[in-house]
């Protein structure tokens, strides 16, 4: 293919075609799943002297406080004396009193910024720790089996959870399972979570329902409350128009790393795909392009793209699009349903990737 000539002003046409999405299918080793649980890269430099707390808030400076002395108590040996036994040895009994804490508040008090920082935090090497969002977690069973996951996961230190979901039961059954058998191995917990739908004052403080979920663990757990403005003032910001799909196909041409899809055809194709893998589909991507973007058709469909959404904003991927805008992408039917946060945070990571993907577009 041979190179286009650029108008006065503007970048010449990449020489080679975009990248699709559609056209990956990716293998993901078990190792690979377990060693990628880490905080993702919009959190590698967060550090808890980077999180600036609300002078009018004193809950989250203590937060600081409590967690920095958690992940000071986490050095040493590890809890169960995993590694250390041998085989004539008697299992060391499960540690008592709270092996982990729970991060209660609403949107915008820097739940995550804090659960990264502990775990940067925490005296132990990378491969002795892990960081995940629930999806991933419940992900990670699904790839592995719950027996592998559970062998997988003893050895660690600390196990961070992000967005503890509390919308599925079946779901929480498991992870709460698995929690159950960590604990038992000496393994640490911190977690956050999504509020119970339905609930008074939804977003802002989950303890209870957190504790009540999780049912026998909940004595494992310190439940560290962290005040701050209720995400609900702030409203979610405008979707940018969308592009034309010349444009957005003329933008993808242009950009070097640059995916190219039709939206629903790429929706198909991550029913194909499993979710643990979206991580893994995104790899080298410097900018996704998608044109015709409709509303998402059911909800399989839509938790699917949640997923995706979330690996593309944890990565920083500017997206570009054609179609509706994103604000549009979930009936209002699904907007009021059980799932809503996830949609809504959906909508707000995609609006964001969509306004860093505005450089993309030249006159």
């Amino acid at each position: 293919m041979s190179s286009s000539t650029a108008a006065p002003g503007q970048s010449p046409i990449a020489e080679a075609a975009p990248l699709s999405l559609c056209a990956r299918a990716p293998h993901v080793p078990a190792d690979r799943l377990v060693a990628e649980m880490v905080p993702p890269p919009r959190f590698d430099s967060v550090r808890f002297d980077t999180y600036i707390p609300d002078p009018n808030q004193p809950s989250q400076t203590e937060a600081v406080r409590v967690l920095s002395g958690f992940a000071a108590g986490l050095g040493g040996a590890h809890a169960s004396g995993a590694g250390k036994r041998r085989w004539f040895q008697k299992k060391a009994a499960a540690p008592t009193g709270p092996r982990g804490v729970y991060l209660d508040g609403g949107y915008g008090v820097g739940k995550t910024h804090l659960l990264a920082s502990l775990w940067h935090a925490t005296p132990a090497a990378p491969e002795q720790k892990a960081f995940g969002t629930f999806v991933e977690l419940t992900n990670l069973v699904g790839a592995l089996g719950f027996q592998q996951t559970v062998r997988t996961l003893s050895g660690h230190r600390l196990l961070c959870i992000d967005e503890f979901e509390l919308d599925d039961p079946g779901d929480t059954v498991l992870v709460s399972s698995l929690l159950a058998r960590l604990v038992e191995e000496g393994v640490a917990l911190a977690a956050t979570s999504n509020t119970l739908p339905g609930k008074l004052g939804e977003g802002r403080f989950a303890s209870a329902d957190f504790l009540r979920e999780i049912q026998g663990l909940s004595t494992h757990f310190r439940s560290l409350r962290i005040d701050g403005e209720d995400y609900r003032h702030r409203g979610l910001p405008e979707a940018p128009a969308p592009y034309s799909d010349e444009q957005v196909t003329k933008a993808a041409y242009a950009t070097e790393g640059a995916s190219l899809d039709d939206f629903p055809l790429l929706l198909d194709h991550l029913a194909r795909v499993h979710p643990s893998r979206y991580g893994a589909l995104t790899d080298g991507l410097d900018a996704v392009c998608l044109t015709d973007v409709t509303p998402v058709p059911d909800q399989s469909t839509a938790l699917r793209l949640v997923v995706l959404a979330d690996r593309l904003y944890d990565r920083e991927v500017p997206v570009l699009a054609s179609g509706v805008p994103f604000d549009q992408l979930f009936s209002e039917e699904m907007l009021n349903g059980g799932y809503r946060k996830k949609y809504f945070r959906a909508i707000s990571r995609l609006t964001a990737l969509a306004r860093d993907a505005k450089g993309l577009v030249r006159a």
